[in-house]
């Protein structure tokens, strides 16, 4: 048997009175998933353990089993595993957003989704400016990049950008959690205020503005942490090999200390406009091969964040349409048979353009296993489906009968 993973990032929601009070996956067309759901087994996952908030770090290091509490250390070591960037002891990493200011207010948390080429020559900027032998920086993708700090404290307190649109700035600056976080606290507000002044008139803002773009005027670091210490899913699960497939320096990170090798994607952005096909082909030519592999798509989740419901469906449906229904038509017909799970990470409604912590709805659909009464998939019909309500890494228990 081989599994996959089919994570649509973000595509569950809450009731949207435009839709009649249903949600985007209510009204979507998604005949495949909904033909997983009706040959499969649903029910519904709460992936954000108690105490934490509801980050994609941490969501899908529940949906691959981890326990968050032992071995989460922040986005930033994970994306920098991604991108080959070491951390070592002594050393913390962050994620370090290029945002958009406006009138002293958070505008976005992408900067206009800046693209990544655009994001390098910033970033780059930044470092010649702002680097020194205590701070480095390193290009990521798009808004999505990394700050390092030797000596660093983690005992902060950050803010998401994607969490605080429409916020002044200077109200959600970091804060020490401690005595031991103050230096490191006050350290990031001032490469915060410094990196205003510095982007603000920078060719490429002056660029984008002239474009009718925002501007990439600020940097925003957040999610600080250390190395973490991770067992791989083959010492874990017994697999023998995996592939993670995304666009998203988080995803990689977390699949590269996971011990599944990475598949990168021309033309995958992280996008309503990324290349589905491409990456629905690479998780079949990964399947021929390996075990497992965990199929990671951002665009529902930037569509939430962008409070985009019309948009946030189109993403569904392209789901369904470019990835579901060619890997399900391609492995059907395969002799080793293939369970696919399809599942979101969090909610990322559009009403509020931030993740929640309820629960997301799940199937599983294994070739030869009976279904249950499920018909589609979606918020409301997994509820009543087979396995219930799950936490956390008794999802992947589930998922491989562990």
């Amino acid at each position: 048997m081989k599994y996959i993973i089919i994570l649509g990032d973000g595509m569950s929601d809450e009731p949207i009175p435009e839709l009649g009070n249903k949600t985007p996956l209510q009204v979507a067309q998604k005949p495949y998933i909904d033909k997983l759901a009706a040959l499969g087994r649903s029910g519904m996952l709460y992936t954000i353990p108690e105490g934490f908030e509801p980050g994609s770090e941490i969501a899908n290091l529940s949906v691959l089993g981890y326990d968050v509490a032992k071995v989460f250390e922040g986005r930033g070591s994970l994306e920098a595993a991604s991108i080959g960037v070491d951390v070592v002891e002594g050393e913390m990493a962050m994620r370090c957003n290029l945002i958009c200011i406006e009138n002293g207010q958070i505008k976005n948390h992408s900067a206009g989704h800046i693209t990544s080429e655009e994001a390098k020559e910033l970033i780059h900027f930044l470092q010649k400016e702002l680097g020194d032998e205590i701070v480095s920086f390193f290009a990521g993708v798009a808004y999505r990049h990394l700050i390092k700090i030797k000596g660093g404290s983690k005992n902060i307190h950050c803010t998401p950008p994607h969490d605080v649109p429409g916020t002044a700035f200077r109200d959600v600056l970091v804060k020490a959690t401690d005595i031991s976080g103050e230096k490191t606290a006050q350290l990031l507000n001032d490469l915060i205020i410094r990196s205003q002044k510095l982007l603000e008139n920078h060719p490429v803002n002056l660029k984008r503005a002239a474009e009718g773009k925002d501007k990439a005027n600020s940097i925003w670091p957040w999610s600080p942490g250390y190395k973490p210490a991770m067992q791989t899913m083959r010492e874990l699960y017994g697999l023998k090999s995996g592939t993670v497939i995304s666009a998203v320096d988080l995803i990689r990170g977390i699949g590269v200390y996971a011990g599944l090798k990475t598949r990168l994607v021309e033309g995958a952005t992280g996008l309503y406009n990324t290349n589905y096909e491409g990456k629905a082909q690479a998780a079949i030519e990964a399947l021929k091969t390996d075990d497992f592999v965990y199929l990671h798509v951002e665009a529902s989740d930037e569509a939430g964040h962008e409070g985009d419901v019309s948009l946030k469906i189109k993403t569904i449906e392209y789901l369904d349409q470019r990835i579901v229904k060619p890997i399900f038509e391609e492995v059907s017909k395969w002799d080793e048979p293939v369970t696919i799970a399809v599942l979101p990470d969090h909610p990322t409604p559009c009403a509020k353009r931030t993740h929640t912590a309820d629960a997301v709805p799940f199937t599983i659909y294994r070739p030869g296993e009976a279904g249950d009464k499920v018909q589609v998939y979606d918020e409301f019909s997994c509820r009543s489906g087979d396995y219930g309500v799950l936490r956390e890494n008794e999802f992947i228990h589930t998922l491989f009968k562990k």
